[in-house]
């Protein structure tokens, strides 16, 4: 596989996350003995905890953009920022690399087509529910985006930053979660992503009643495919090149 460029740290459980499911497909796709070729570059999350309080959105879309030069020069062949949220500054990344950085939600929105499902719950933190950064990408797929009430989405955002964000897993948060995902199911949601790189530490397939879609997942997903066929693609050319001499 060629390189993944992984923009981490934002949490550092959500970059363990990514590393951790991007060497399990390649110990499964490609034998037992193989890991993942992977370039981190990973922030002090207090830094970038602070600017979103201060919504300094110029001064993070600066950081990203600088992170994405770096990993290319590294060598990387694509990008993943490792959080929802900060997908809030993908277009800054994606103008100053020539490289694809693959976009969380549109792969998620594609998973979610392949399940035929046209309704779902978006959790997150409160930047990803009210912000319409994932739902425009859901309804341009087709989805309608069912996001909790204001009081549940103070819940599920201070659960993720004062609990997941620092490796923290509480059982009591865990039947928060699950009440209000049972609530919007009843309400017609026929599926539920978790749009935060952390709720998959907490929320499992097991525990719901309809598809969920972990967004850490599918998104390493995509890269791993990517960087494979990227990869294939690569020595096809290099023995049409050598057939030709």
């Amino acid at each position: 596989m060629k390189k993944i460029g992984l923009i981490g740290g934002i949490t550092p459980e959500s970059t363990i996350l990514y590393y951790r499911i991007l060497n399990e497909l390649n110990a499964k796709n490609l034998g037992k003995a193989h890991s993942a070729e992977v370039i981190i570059s990973s922030f002090d999350f207090g830094k970038i905890e602070k600017l979103l309080k201060e919504n300094r959105w110029d001064l993070l879309e600066l950081l990203m953009a600088e992170t994405g030069k770096s990993l290319e020069k590294a060598g990387a062949s694509c990008i993943l920022i490792c959080a929802n949220t900060m997908h809030l500054c993908i277009e800054a990344v994606k103008k100053v690399v020539s490289i694809p950085v693959i976009h969380i939600a549109e792969a998620t929105s594609k998973k979610i087509i392949e399940k035929k499902i046209k309704k779902v719950v978006l959790l997150g933190t409160k930047y990803t529910m009210e912000k319409d950064f994932f739902i425009d990408i859901l309804t341009s797929f087709g989805i309608e985006t069912i996001i909790p009430n204001v009081a549940e989405r103070d819940i599920i955002h201070n659960v993720i930053y004062e609990e997941l964000a620092i490796g923290v897993l509480n059982p009591v948060s865990k039947e928060k979660y699950l009440k209000i995902i049972n609530r919007l199911i009843k309400n017609g949601a026929e599926g539920v992503i978790l749009g935060c790189t952390e709720i998959p530490l907490l929320i499992h397939q097991k525990d719901v009643s309809v598809p969920v879609f972990d967004t850490t997942t599918i998104h390493a997903t995509a890269a791993f495919n990517f960087s494979t066929k990227h990869k294939q693609q690569q020595q096809q050319q290099q023995q049409q090149q050598q057939q030709q001499q």
